[in-house]
């Protein structure tokens, strides 16, 4: 048994974690009098203003109430009859999504194995046999997760490697981006850094995640890609994904895009997960495969210990087969809170 209190935040994930300040401070200012609905208010205009310094002039956004949605509005709007997405096995839309891309799109995920959650070349091109034949779902939509569910991070290299095999074969490209700012957070923190892994990418279209970093709810799909803008409003509303008041969506990410908040405070949270790892990795019963590139770490621990360690401090289990949980920080976690759950995990499982 652990004898201290756990920390004041636990480790399930950032998605636990509460709203920014700045963040309510911007729903509170946006709470003042009336102001038309849909979209047709100044922070709506802001915040596609800022979206289009970040990505370029040519982009637009669509803000929308979750992840989930995002990424069920953007492919509705990338596929076309027949086509199917091509994921990963560890893909979010595969697997923690219920099966709404499939129920509401009517088409395919033709998930293949990854065993680091990245899709490489090759396996787009070994799907591309299906193109063309009539007894096949059409590979049409590559989706990639950044950072992936496996707290990995793709180089903007690798995304480039990754567009170009898609558009050789007449596929397009979606970035399911919910955690798109730890990702850029850990290759730099510049905008540079995003263009990088996006537009200059190839990336089509970006789900654009900020619920996971300091707002309330909303995410954006961003089209980097005009080829696909012409439905969006359409499919938006069509899959229900259109706020009404969206003032309170658009005020959030003015908000978080100011001075770069939403990078500093992803790169808080990465560098959380670094000291988390680094005070546990030493402790002969924490084994881990790899060191966190992002907010995650998966410990592989005791299986009699992990219960009454969550007990005392919830989170969630990874791979319960190998005995592998999730730890992951947020842009709230504290040195403190970081300090206290190591100590315990060490008096717990270090002998």
């Amino acid at each position: 048994m652990i004898s201290a209190p756990p920390p004041r935040r636990a480790f399930a994930s950032d998605n636990a974690a509460g709203v920014h300040p700045a963040v309510f401070e911007a729903l509170s200012e946006a709470n003042s009098g009336h102001a038309l609905a849909y979209g047709s208010d100044r922070w709506t205009t802001e915040m596609n203003d800022r979206l289009r310094d970040l990505f370029g002039s040519n982009t637009s956004s669509y803000l929308v109430w979750g992840g989930t949605g995002a990424n069920v509005m953007a492919l509705a709007s990338m596929l076309g009859p027949a086509q199917a997405v091509l994921c990963t096995n560890w893909a979010h839309i595969n697997v923690d999504e219920t099966g709404a891309p499939e129920r509401i799109l009517g088409a395919k995920l033709i998930d293949v194995a990854c065993a680091d959650g990245k899709l490489v070349p090759a396996q787009i091109d070994e799907q591309a046999h299906a193109i063309g034949v009539m007894h096949h779902a059409q590979p049409g939509v590559v989706s990639i997760t950044q950072s992936t569910e496996l707290g990995t991070v793709y180089s903007a290299e690798e995304i480039g490697l990754l567009c170009d095999a898609a558009h050789r074969h007449g596929m397009s490209v979606h970035m399911d981006g919910a955690r798109i700012a730890n990702a850029v957070a850990a290759a730099g923190g510049t905008r540079a850094a995003l263009r990088a892994m996006t537009v200059d990418a190839g990336v089509d279209v970006l789900s654009f995640g900020a619920t996971k970093n300091g707002m309330m709810y909303g995410e954006a799909v961003v089209y980097l890609n005009d080829r696909f803008t012409a439905a969006a409003p359409y499919v938006r509303k069509q899959v229900t994904q259109l706020p009404s008041k969206m003032r309170f969506v658009s005020a959030q990410f003015n908000a978080l895009l100011h001075d770069d908040l939403w990078l500093t405070l992803a790169a808080h949270s990465n560098l959380m997960a670094q000291r988390l790892y680094d005070a546990t990795c030493s402790i002969p019963a924490v084994a881990y495969d790899a060191a966190p590139v992002v907010n995650s770490v998966f410990p592989h621990l005791p299986p009699h210990l992990i219960e009454e360690l969550r007990n005392w401090c919830f989170f969630w289990d990874w791979d319960v087969p190998s005995h592998q949980v999730r730890w992951m920080t947020a842009w709230d976690t504290t040195i403190e809170d970081v300090d206290v759950f190591a100590a315990g995990v060490r008096e717990l499982l270090g002998s």
